[in-house]
């Protein structure tokens, strides 16, 4: 028989009621959900990272209107 563990107590998974069953899946999915999108966060973090280098490298290498070039605009 499959055994949970909440708040340090054993609990049979087939002996719970449906509703505890239903909460029990619901708070799976939250958690799964959850993890989900912390990995696309770093994800899109990473993201933003690369294209804020590449729009500072873009800015110091442009020149002003009077010739002279931009520096760091990002740090």
């Amino acid at each position: 028989m499959t055994t949970i563990t909440i708040d340090n107590k054993e609990y049979e998974l087939e002996s719970l009621s449906e509703e505890a069953k239903a909460q029990l899946q619901s708070l799976q999915f939250v958690d799964a959900e959850l993890q989900r999108l912390n990995a696309q966060s770093a994800v899109l973090q990473t993201a933003r990272i690369a294209y804020a280098k590449a729009l500072n490298d873009a800015l110091a290498q442009a020149p002003s209107p009077d010739g002279l070039v931009f520096g760091s605009a990002l740090n």
